[in-house]
């Protein structure tokens, strides 16, 4: 069992784990823990000898609890990984990798603030409170990690710009986050869909240059920024 390489589930006392049969036991003698966190290392420890990977599905999705592996490989590539970071060849490639994240991530606020402006389509007389609006929605939607529908790349940049406009007016122009919605099968939705048509209706008002009260919910929102 020692030399094999297994996915095995997290169980409680946490010093012990549950096999793909749902045996608990635990680990081998000598074995250590190897937290999740950095993904070079944990793949060379698996590389050097036997592992029990350690892993939770909840839903679609599946989360990683870290490594069981014996103790002196941990120890021994942790030490290896520790100097590999310290040197200054892995610091000037850290320096590159992070410049070519930014530029690209500065390219793609770019293209989404674009697209955004492209979606609104305001008539000339709004072209300035069309670019303010792109901006913030932008500035809002695009920051990696911010879990926003501008961050998938599953639908065209396009019908992202479109989601991410209503989303925020959702936000920004409604009493959406202060209503008390049911806990009924579909309400959220409900409401949320009837919410989507009414900001709809109000970029409507902006595309075909029509008056708009000073008082109105999108100047309202934009003027706080």
């Amino acid at each position: 069992m020692t030399e094999q390489n297994r996915i095995v589930s997290p169980t409680f006392p946490y010093d012990m784990v549950r096999l793909e049969d749902g045996t608990k036991t635990r680990p081998p003698e000598g074995w250590a823990l190897l937290k999740p966190g950095d993904a070079t290392l944990t793949r060379r420890v698996k590389a050097a000898g036997p592992s029990w990977t350690v892993q939770e599905k909840k839903g679609r999705k599946t989360f990683s609890h870290g490594v069981w592996a014996p103790a002196d490989i941990i120890e021994r590539e942790t030490v290896r990984r520790e100097a590999e970071q310290a040197s200054p060849a892995y610091q000037r490639r850290l320096a590159a990798d992070r410049a070519r994240r930014t530029k690209k991530h500065e390219e793609y606020a770019e293209d989404f603030e674009a697209a955004v402006f492209d979606f609104l389509n305001f008539h000339s007389r709004y072209r300035d409170l069309a670019r303010a609006m792109a901006t913030a929605i932008a500035a809002h939607a695009t920051p990696v990690g911010s879990g926003t529908v501008a961050r998938t790349k599953r639908i065209p940049i396009e019908e992202r710009a479109s989601a991410a406009t209503i989303a925020w007016m959702r936000h920004q122009t409604t009493a959406y986050d202060d209503m008390k919605i049911a806990r009924v099968k579909g309400k959220r939705r409900e409401v949320r869909r009837e919410l989507a048509q009414r900001s709809r209706a109000l970029l409507n008002t902006y595309r075909k240059g029509e008056d708009t009260p000073e008082r109105c919910p999108l100047k309202l929102a934009l003027a706080k920024l």
